[in-house]
């Protein structure tokens, strides 16, 4: 297995796991997160064994440090705007305090929409591995990491 394919695996095991989470709170059901979370964990371990493609010198090291870099230059921004927003939705809705003008007879009382928090938490961190894989695959062609020009 490629190493950007491990990376691409991560992201889609990440993505399962957010599914799986969704599925363990409808049927009320903690095992389903927890079961596929260790499996996915494994399954992402053994994958990583069989790596074929690593290599590690300087170049694949300043490629490394580059996309780690730019991903987390990019994703605080991300991160960070959406939080607003979500802490928006948090702070508009009922805590359990009492507020001084009236809430509309429909909206939500029992403040369940906390809970997407951490889902919308969940995905915008499998969107950091297809970040960093967009960002490696961009240094690895910059810096020429698939040449063959050995000294």
């Amino acid at each position: 297995m490629k190493q950007n394919t491990f990376y691409l695996l991560v992201g889609v095991v990440g993505l399962i796991e957010v599914g799986l989470f969704v599925l363990s709170v409808r049927l009320h059901n903690p095992l389903i997160i927890t079961a596929g979370f260790i499996m996915g964990v494994g399954l992402l371990y053994v994958s990583r064994l069989m790596i074929t493609d690593y290599k590690e010198d300087e170049r694949s090291r300043l490629i490394t440090q580059e996309a780690g870099f730019r991903t987390l230059e990019v994703f605080w921004i991300i991160f960070f705007a959406v939080s607003l927003g979500t802490a928006v939705i948090g702070f508009s809705t009922p805590l359990g305090i009492p507020r001084p003008r009236a809430i509309p007879h429909d909206f939500p009382r029992d403040g369940v929409y906390l809970g997407y928090f951490g889902v919308i938490q969940m995905i915008l961190l499998c969107c950091i591995a297809f970040l960093y894989i967009g960002f490696r695959i961009y240094y690895a062609h910059k810096y020429g990491e698939w040449d063959t020009d050995e000294e």
